[in-house]
This record gives structure tokens, sequence and C-alpha cells, in this order.
């Protein structure tokens, strides 16, 4: 009975160690889509935001839906894509505008904030169904989130004024780690249903 009794425990949390895991992971969407992006140039006005920022999403927002598809956390993958892509070429639109397009650390903070929050709100839109009401938390996790990457991104010195899409490696990590809580959440809720 002590054996069924301790696999029964094992199994969550080797299932929510595996969809942790996946979600680090996920980190690898944001300089990936924001390599893809350089294709349209720097983010300089609107039309390079709109369109680098709906490549940089739809690229992030394919890897985070194969992310949360480990463990019992699956999102549907094509509204995911869909939603990140449109959220981020909104937001990137909006962010990058409001602060006049400027590279420095105040202007990124404040323009990622602002797309985090709009990629938030259109994923928001998707975890509804599965969250309820605390689907209406991601979107300011995603702007405090997004914008401590920025930050972390520009203090270690990668070169900003360059006008990217999204923050780089180290910034996409930090927030693989803020945001955790996503598949965590999610699994744990298709475990108990």
């Amino acid at each position: 009975m002590s054996d069924l009794h301790t696999a029964e425990h094992a199994a969550p949390r080797t299932s929510a160690l595996r969809r942790g895991v996946a979600w680090l992971a996920t980190f690898l969407g944001f300089p990936l889509g924001g390599l893809v992006a350089e294709l349209a140039g720097p983010v300089d006005g609107p039309v390079p935001a709109l369109l680098g920022g709906l490549v940089t999403g739809a690229v992030l927002g394919a890897v985070q839906a194969l992310g949360l598809r480990v463990g019992r956390a699956p999102v549907p993958v094509l509204a995911w894509v869909v939603a990140t892509g449109a959220g981020l070429a909104v937001g990137l639109l909006l962010g990058a505008g409001a602060v006049g397009y400027g590279v420095g650390l105040p202007a990124l903070a404040i323009q990622v904030a602002v797309c985090g929050a709009v990629v938030g709100l259109a994923q928001a839109a998707i975890l509804w169904r599965r969250l309820g009401a605390l689907a209406a938390a991601w979107p300011p996790v995603l702007a405090v989130a997004w914008a401590l990457g920025w930050t972390v991104t520009t203090l270690v010195g990668v070169d900003v004024e360059r006008g990217y899409t999204v923050f780089g490696s180290s910034g996409a990590l930090l927030v693989a780690v803020l945001t955790l809580v996503l598949p965590l959440v999610l699994g744990r809720r298709a475990e108990m249903s």
C-alpha cells in the first residue's frame, strides 16, 4: 500500500518537473523569433514594429505552445500562435510608438511592458477557458516580467540601439523563470479534472 501511495504522489511531481523544464526551454523562442524578425529591420517605425512583432510573436507563440504540450498543460496551438503574434505586433506598435522608438533603458522597459500586457491580454483570452478569472493575472505578470527581461538584457551589454523586437537570451531566461507559474498551474488544473 505504501508503494502505491508513493507512486501516486511521485507522478504529479515528475509531471510538474517535466512541465517546468519544458517551459524553461521556451526562452529560446525569444532570440529565435527576434533573429527571424531581423528581416523586417530595426524597430524604428510603425511598419517594422508591426511586421517584426508579428514574426517574433508567432515564433515565440509556437515555441511556447510546444512547451505547454508537455505534462498535460496544452493550449490550442494555432490559437496561441495567432494570439501571441497579433499581441506582439499590436503591443510593439503601441509600445515603441509611445516612446518614440527610443532604445534607452527607460524607453525599452516601457515599450516592452506594453508589449507584455498586450500579449498577456491576447493569451489570457485563450487561458480563460482553462483558468477562469485567474487568467486576468496573466497580462500584468507578462508586463512586469518582460520589462525586467529588457532591463537585464540592457544591463548585460547587448547592443539594444540596433532596435530589436525582443530582449536577448539573458532577459528571455529570466522571463521564462518568472512566468514558470503558467505551465505549473495549467498542469495542476488538468490533473485535478
